[in-house]
């Protein structure tokens, strides 16, 4: 063989490596995202099918129920509310009345199943895709 068909070989090679590298990092990637959906969004059907995916708002008032360690709540945006179950320990600054963000599938029941909750850290923050969704939702609800 040539030195120039070995070169050849050689550079052949590695864009297959690099390419199946990339692949599988891309595919990896793609299946770690979590899209943000509001509960307005999840009721309206636009929640990804059979994907995780993070949903937030405000953990409604009086809706906290626990089994053992199964917890059962609802997260609203204002407009929409969605129940969620949750099995494990709640953050500290879980509370109602309080913003969550809460990561996830939906059930066939139409039950949010969380795997992971995330409570809001300080009083002024707030993730800005769900500070967002409750200005629509409130702003949409008052029109009404």
């Amino acid at each position: 063989m040539k030195p120039r068909h070995k070169r050849a070989l050689l550079i052949v090679a590695a864009i297959a490596v690099i390419s199946v590298a990339a692949l599988l990092i891309l595919n990896a990637l793609n299946s770690n995202i979590a899209l943000y959906v509001t509960p307005s969004d999840v009721a309206a059907g636009k929640a990804p099918k059979g994907q995780a995916f993070r949903i937030g708002g405000m953990v409604k008032e009086g809706s906290v129920k626990r089994d053992g360690l199964t917890v059962h709540f609802v997260i609203t945006d204002m407009a929409k509310d969605i129940p969620v179950a949750y099995t494990g320990i709640l953050p500290d600054l879980f509370k109602e009345g309080k913003g969550a963000v809460i990561q996830g599938r939906i059930d066939s029941k139409g039950e949010f199943i969380a795997s992971e909750v995330l409570a809001k850290h300080d009083e002024n923050y707030m993730p800005p895709e769900a500070k967002h969704a409750l200005e629509q939702a409130q702003k949409n609800g008052s029109a009404k």
